[in-house]
């Protein structure tokens, strides 16, 4: 096979699996973990929460016994939220801060509130819900 044949071979598989990948939506990191226990009750303080990385979620506890779960995707830029405190979920790329009950934005750039998820308790199991 000629070198200009060989080329033009792998450039048009490459066009057909560029083509391929923009036909299905990409599943979010969470769609995976669903029905799954992605953390534990004790990992979650009540008046704050924790990130769970390998879920892309992080689980707030407002208030004793009342979990909320929201992607750890920030709203404005897409890194990973890093810290819960008493106050707020937090971005330390560019200071986001977002309400621990409702994922909405108190601080910017951020505009737009963490996706909300919701999980079930399952004695001391966080499950992410179907």
């Amino acid at each position: 096979m000629s070198r200009r044949r060989l080329l033009g071979a792998a450039g048009a598989a490459a066009a057909v699996t560029a083509a391929s990948a923009c036909a299905g939506e990409v599943p979010k990191p969470q769609d995976v973990r669903r029905g799954q226990v992605i953390g534990q009750t004790t990992d979650v303080p009540v008046g704050t929460g924790t990130v769970f990385n390998n879920s892309k979620l992080v689980v707030t506890q407002p208030e004793e016994g009342v979990y909320k779960a929201f992607g750890a995707s920030c709203t404005h830029g897409g890194c990973t939220v890093q810290e819960v405190d008493e106050e707020a979920i937090g971005c330390l790329c560019h200071g986001s801060r977002f309400d621990i009950v409702t994922g909405e934005p108190l601080v910017g750039p951020a505009t737009e509130p963490l996706e909300p998820f919701t999980v079930t308790v399952d004695g001391t199991d966080i499950v992410l819900d179907d």
